[in-house]
């Protein structure tokens, strides 16, 4: 080695010496730690409308087939996804969470036909009563729309859904339907 080589070497070593031990790890993002899966949503009121849960054949008061829904639990039991099926075709599907914030149930629901409806409410006396405002229609009237879920005795849940044209002051029936397990 030469002289000049050296004394090259040399103070490129001493230089070295004088940074810090991580210096040469600076270069290197440093390692995050992985995100903590949250515990889920394991509080009682989460589990007000798991009776809605599962797969189901609904039929109108008469009895006739209207369709088949499927409800399953999502995000570690934080919500309830349903598949809506009508026997002409139609389809449709919601997100209904408890938002604890708020103390209230909330849904979303959309539909083949580009609708959205946003519905909250809660239990009341076993049923699950969510309401909301439909969108204006053609002509700018908002209807209220309320919801309710009620568990039978038999094992059916029972969906009726209403709504108002004056405020509340009168309802009139959108839609009954009659929940049975599919087998």
């Amino acid at each position: 080695m030469t002289p000049s080589r050296f004394a090259h070497t040399v103070a490129v070593a001493a230089l070295l010496s004088l940074a810090p031990p991580h210096a040469a790890a600076e270069d290197k993002p440093a390692a995050t730690p992985a995100p903590k899966t949250p515990p889920g949503c394991t509080a009682p009121e989460h589990r007000q409308f798991d009776f809605w849960l599962g797969d189901w054949v609904v039929r109108d008061p008469a009895g006739k087939v209207v369709g088949e829904n499927h409800l399953t639990s999502v995000h570690k039991g934080c919500a309830l996804f349903e598949n809506w099926t009508g026997s002409g075709g139609f389809t449709g599907s919601s997100l209904s969470l408890y938002d604890a914030a708020r103390k209230k149930w909330h849904q979303t629901w959309v539909d083949i036909g580009g609708s959205l409806l946003l519905l909250d409410g809660e239990l009341v006396d076993g049923r699950m009563v969510l309401a909301g405002k439909s969108p204006p229609d053609s002509q700018g009237a908002i209807a209220l729309q309320r919801v309710t879920w009620s568990p039978l005795p038999d094992g059916r849940v029972r969906q009726h859904w209403e709504s108002s044209t004056d405020s509340g002051k009168t309802w009139a029936t959108v839609f009954d339907g009659y929940y049975t397990k599919l087998k």
